[in-house]
């Protein structure tokens, strides 16, 4: 989906030169799924169980639980062996939220845009469901990673009150990588220390 499958793809190559186990989730159209590694890289396409929908929500709650499923499936594969979440766009949440309570795995949301921006000034239920499956994400994330000082503005003004949980880190910096180890590390390093 532009430029966050750029994005998603450059991180999960620079994590996987890092020597690190990388596993990616994303969404089929259609099919049962499938599972396969490239450049060492482990892939899961997950397909909707539910074809027909009346709105993105009730697409994206459908799709979760199959992501719920996903990840479930290969946490237990890998022996448990997952030691954190890296989840891009409020589409993830829902899946994040249920994930980390029933494995007491944490999570870093990375935000690339908020509802406020897609839908300027929308307050149509429709909007304000999404709006508040962000503001769920951003409560029950470990930390929040933004590309820049503006979305850091942004994510401060229309949810207040995690200013301490946000990060910015531009993804054309020249040590990019580093700083999403750098957070990765903070938030194991909490989860190790027993620290919320």
């Amino acid at each position: 989906m532009g430029d966050l499958a750029g994005y998603v793809q450059n991180l999960a190559y620079s994590l996987a030169s890092q020597n690190l186990d990388v596993y990616v989730f994303t969404y089929q159209e259609t099919g049962d799924g499938r599972r396969y590694e490239h450049d060492g890289i482990h892939i899961s396409r997950v397909a909707n169980p539910v074809r027909t929908h009346i709105n993105i929500v009730t697409w994206d709650i459908t799709l979760m639980t199959a992501f719920e499923k996903a990840v479930a499936d290969m946490y237990y594969a890998v022996n448990r062996d997952i030691q954190l979440m890296d989840v891009h766009e409020w589409t993830c949440v829902p899946a994040a939220v249920q994930l980390k309570k029933a494995f007491d795995l944490p999570f870093l949301f990375t935000i690339h845009s908020l509802e406020e921006h897609r839908s300027h000034f929308a307050n149509a239920p429709l909007n304000i469901a999404i709006n508040n499956i962000e503001a769920l994400g951003i409560r029950e994330a470990d930390k929040i990673l933004v590309k820049s000082d503006w979305m850091e503005r942004e994510v401060n003004t229309y949810h207040p009150g995690f200013q301490e949980k946000v990060e910015v880190i531009p993804p054309n910096g020249e040590f990019w990588i580093d700083d999403i180890l750098r957070v990765y590390n903070q938030i194991i390093d909490c989860k190790e220390r027993g620290n919320p």
